[in-house]
């Protein structure tokens, strides 16, 4: 079986790469890994994020992203370059020509920051729109991160929080396509002072927010940082009818990482590849 396309492949591009003096050319190192390795496409998703009142915690932050925290222990973004991450495309479809090479971004919180978006989704550039929650509200009017916010509540109260906000991004943006990482908040679980993460004490939850998700037409990511088969299983069983395979990568090493154990998993659960590589796999199949 061919591999199929890693659509969350992050680059010199993403914010959280640009800090590290070690991604520089990491675009072209990707690709070449890419060929050596039988990809036969991938979607550079750059991060796309416009929080501006992102509060952390110290520790909470690498050690590169953290030059961007100020004084007040608030992450100040950088804009997205359009413009540079367009050449450095253009530049590797030149130098690769026989591998796929597709845009796209990482749209954190699209529910909350579509206007600010609107001039990169619309400028009729980028292939592939991911949708990412990575936000929740924290306090004073500062948004953060679940990392952050396990030191401060109840981790139980973290993931139900996290799980209720899914299906009001849903709802409240059009503007990407597929969901990502809907395992986000579980990187984090305090496991040392909660405990194993246990999907099943979530179970409706993770449903509930896969139900809207595929009410609305969308496609699930699976992120293959961990391969979760209830991930697949419970998506399937809520109707879901499309998912996309991304390794989420912010360096060449980890390119398409785990993809052959992934692909058998959703094949088990009855998902086939599209005509294209980049497609996302599909089942007509009744839940």
């Amino acid at each position: 079986m061919r591999l199929t396309a890693d659509s969350h492949v992050h680059s010199e591009w993403s914010w959280d790469a640009a800090t590290d003096p070690a991604s520089v050319g990491l675009m072209e190192r990707t690709c070449a890994r890419a060929v050596r390795i039988g990809l036969p496409a991938l979607v550079f998703t750059e991060h796309l994020d416009f929080e501006d009142r992102w509060r952390v915690e110290p520790g909470d932050m690498g050690d590169h992203a953290q030059a961007l925290v100020d004084e007040t222990n608030h992450v100040r973004l950088p804009p997205f370059d359009l413009d540079g991450y367009l050449e450095s495309i253009d530049q590797c479809r030149r130098a690769f020509p026989a591998l796929r090479i597709l845009t796209g971004v990482e749209f954190g919180q699209p529910h909350v920051w579509d206007a600010a978006a609107a001039d990169v989704l619309r400028s009729g550039t980028i292939d592939r729109v991911n949708g990412s929650l990575h936000m929740l509200p924290f306090t004073d009017g500062d948004r953060t991160e679940p990392v952050t916010l396990y030191h401060r509540r109840d981790p139980d109260e973290v993931m139900w929080a996290y799980l209720d906000e899914i299906p009001r991004m849903v709802a409240g943006s059009d503007s990407f396509e597929v969901f990502t990482h809907i395992d986000y908040a579980v990187r984090s679980w305090p496991s040392e002072s909660a405990g194993p993460f246990d999907p099943r004490r979530f179970e409706e939850g993770f449903r509930a927010a896969m139900r809207a998700i595929a009410g609305s037409g969308r496609a699930l990511e699976m992120n293959t940082r961990r391969l979760w088969p209830w991930v697949p299983e419970w998506w399937r069983d809520e109707g879901g009818r499309a998912v996309t395979f991304g390794s989420d990568s912010h360096a060449e090493g980890t390119l398409a990482a785990h993809f052959p154990e992934a692909m058998a998993m959703l094949e088990h659960f009855g998902f086939r590849e599209g005509t294209r590589p980049e497609d996302p796999w599909t089942t007509g199949a009744t839940p």
